[in-house]
C-alpha cells in the first residue's frame, strides 16, 4: 500500500516567491531527488498561486508530495537519512536557506476516493 507524505511550507523571510520556486527548483528538488532515489516512487512540488484573493501572510508557498510504494520502504528512507549526519546536515541547512522553518508542517495521508459520473 502506498504512503503519502504531504508537506506544506512557506518561504523564508525576504524572499520573493519567484525567488523561492526558483531556489527550490534549481537545487532544493535536487537534493530531493537524490537522497529520495531508489525509496519514493513520486516527488511533486506544487507550488501556490491564491485563488480569487491576495496571498496572506501565513499562505504556503508549495504543497510538496512523497509516495512511498510501502511503509517499509518509507522507514528505511527515514532510516538511511538518520544514519548519514552529513546527508541530514546538508539537507536542514539548504532548507534553512529555503523555508519559514516554523511554518513547516508534514503530515501522512489516508486517502479515499470518490466514483464520479462522467463529465457531460
Amino acid at each position: 500500500m502506498t504512503v503519502t507524505l504531504l508537506s506544506i511550507f512557506r518561504r523564508r523571510e525576504g524572499m520573493s516567491h519567484d525567488e523561492f520556486v526558483d531556489y527550490y527548483e534549481t537545487f532544493h528538488a535536487k537534493i530531493g531527488e537524490k537522497v529520495l532515489a531508489g525509496y519514493a516512487s513520486a516527488y511533486r512540488r506544487r507550488f501556490t498561486t491564491p485563488f480569487a484573493h491576495e496571498a496572506g501572510p501565513n499562505d504556503p508557498d508549495v504543497v510538496m508530495e512523497i509516495e512511498f510504494p510501502d511503509e517499509a520502504t518509507m522507514q528505511a528512507f527515514f532510516a538511511s537519512i538518520a544514519n548519514d549526519a552529513e546527508t541530514a546536515g546538508m539537507i536542514r541547512i539548504d532548507e534553512d536557506k529555503l523555508f519559514d522553518r516554523d511554518s513547516m508542517k508534514v503530515y501522512r495521508l489516508d486517502e479515499r476516493v470518490s466514483e464520479m459520473p462522467p463529465v457531460g
